[in-house]
């Protein structure tokens, strides 16, 4: 079995998100700033239609570290978007257009079912109504030995790492202060942590965390 990860920009006072997220805004007021170390390397560009070109940093080899062997990802609702409560209709298939960027099945912690939803490129978004435990495990299913990616939002991060889920991540920290918003490491449990390594690059510092293996808890 591969391992299961997650990685995420965060600004320097712990926020994954700012104030007022919102469907024109997703990641809030400021929010899409956590990203602008990373949304010109070639490493990402490559991965989403309509980008070209690009530059190399010293974070190249870390996203590119992130992005490798991913088998299949879990993620919130919010993060697919949409819009909260029952589905109106099932045009809305995601921000990133006909061919997203994970390119492997993707499984949708949401509370309101909705078929499949198989976009060009190998990515096929499914609807899990069980929790976030059930998604997380048909996602090690279908990942086999490779690896699953969990890649958020806060709250999917936060159940996955109370649950004991996660094995390692990545915490991109930004030289930004949003002052509010969506806070990342609470109500996570009692997290044991090793710190694999820092890297230090363009207006980014990357950690790699290893999480030390507790009990596994059930859902509160």
């Amino acid at each position: 079995m591969g391992v299961t990860r997650f990685q995420v920009a965060v600004s320097l006072d712990g926020y994954i998100a700012g104030p007022r997220q919102s469907q024109s805004e997703p990641l809030g007021e400021g929010g899409e700033r956590l990203h602008d170390w990373m949304t010109p390397l070639e490493a990402w560009r490559r991965q989403h239609e309509g980008y070209a070109g690009g530059t190399a940093t010293p974070s190249t080899p870390v996203l590119e570290e992130v992005q490798a062997n991913i088998g299949a990802v879990v993620m919130g609702r919010n993060m697919f978007g949409g819009g909260p409560g029952p589905w109106k209709d099932t045009s809305w298939r995601g921000w990133w257009g006909e061919n997203p960027p994970f390119h492997t099945p993707v499984y949708v912690v949401t509370h309101h079912a909705r078929p499949s939803a198989e976009m060009e490129g190998g990515t096929t978004f499914h609807f899990v109504t069980d929790g976030v435990d059930a998604a997380i495990q048909a996602a090690r299913d279908t990942a086999g030995e490779r690896d699953v990616l969990i890649s958020g939002g806060a709250n999917v991060i936060q159940q996955a790492l109370a649950l004991g889920a996660v094995d390692e991540f990545f915490l991109h920290i930004t030289p930004l202060i949003l002052g509010d918003g969506e806070r990342l490491l609470v109500n996570v449990g009692d997290l044991r942590l090793r710190q694999i390594r820092g890297v230090v690059a363009s207006n980014v510092t990357h950690l790699k965390y290893h999480v030390e293996p507790p009990e596994r808890r059930a859902p509160s």
